[in-house]
């Protein structure tokens, strides 16, 4: 990988990693699937021009939309929402890399020989030492919403190695337009307080939306698929795994999180395990946030 391009992938990283922090400052102040909505909303008004009919595919990218987009970020907002510290957040939102490889064995018929499956066993194992912290005990929940929104997420990544043609822009643009309709009376169903929500939110929370949108999707997703379009994901996929560690490093830093031997260890194991696993993987592999 030339310089130009190794210090773009540490860059993407390095944006992804305070995906956390500007999420976490946003759903503090905004209910967390109002949040999601609002995100996809904006992201659909600047996407909009490059939306495109895929003639055959258009089922593949409803139902990429609705669990790489609305479903799974609701879902993993709903859990930074309800956790006290970002950084677990961080690691625990990386078990998206093994779900997949073993929804590609279940669906996609894909042999795994033993070295995936061990990184796959050392990601849960890792994240499973994170979950008996008596620190994590205290928000558990948002833990596990988390991992429930990587297990939804890795759905689409199944989806997505069936799409020909679509472009990053393009597929952005549909999930973002298919995600907020689907949200916005999900917001009002399960939530409350919105309009006082948004009125009263500060630079901050706001801050926290618009980041998602022009760092996290634009740069972010945008660039990667640039690198990836040069590079093997075995390339570039193992990089990746900055983010996380950037992540808990601004949770630490910014937002003084909880960080106890447990969870070092519990982190590096299941950073080590989706490693091994992304660094075999054939497939586009998306960090996101």
């Amino acid at each position: 990988m030339s310089p130009p391009h190794l210090a773009l992938i540490l860059f993407i990283t390095l944006v992804w990693g305070f995906n956390y922090v500007a999420g976490k400052a946003g759903v503090n102040e905004l209910p967390p699937i109002l949040f999601t909505g609002l995100r996809f909303f904006l992201l659909s008004l600047v996407l909009l021009p490059f939306l495109k009919w895929h003639r055959g595919q258009m089922g593949a990218i409803a139902i990429i939309s609705m669990t790489m987009g609305g479903v799974h970020f609701a879902i993993f907002y709903m859990g930074l929402a309800a956790a006290h510290d970002v950084s677990t957040i961080a690691i625990a939102g990386q078990l998206g890399v093994p779900f997949a490889t073993i929804m590609s064995i279940i669906f996609l018929k894909e042999k795994v020989h033993w070295k995936r499956w061990a990184g796959i066993s050392a990601s849960f194992a890792g994240v499973m030492i994170i979950g008996f912290d008596p620190v994590v005990f205290q928000y558990l929940k948002g833990l596990i919403l988390v991992i429930l929104a990587a297990l939804v997420g890795s759905v689409a990544m199944i989806y997505m190695r069936r799409l020909e043609n679509v472009g990053m822009f393009e597929l952005q643009a549909w999930i973002a337009l298919l995600s907020w309709p689907v949200l916005a009376p999900l917001s009002l169903l399960m939530e409350d307080g919105q309009i006082a929500a948004m009125s009263q939110a500060s630079w901050s929370g706001w801050g926290g939306v618009l980041y998602t949108v022009l760092g996290t999707s634009l740069i972010g997703h945008t660039g990667m698929y640039y690198l990836l379009q040069r590079y093997e994901v075995t390339q570039t996929a193992p990089l990746t795994l900055l983010s996380p560690v950037w992540g808990v490093i601004f949770g630490v830093t910014l937002l003084g999180d909880t960080i106890t031997p447990r969870i070092i260890i519990g982190g590096v194991i299941t950073l080590i395990g989706v490693a091994i696993v992304s660094s075999r993987q054939k497939a586009l592999v998306d960090t996101g946030g």
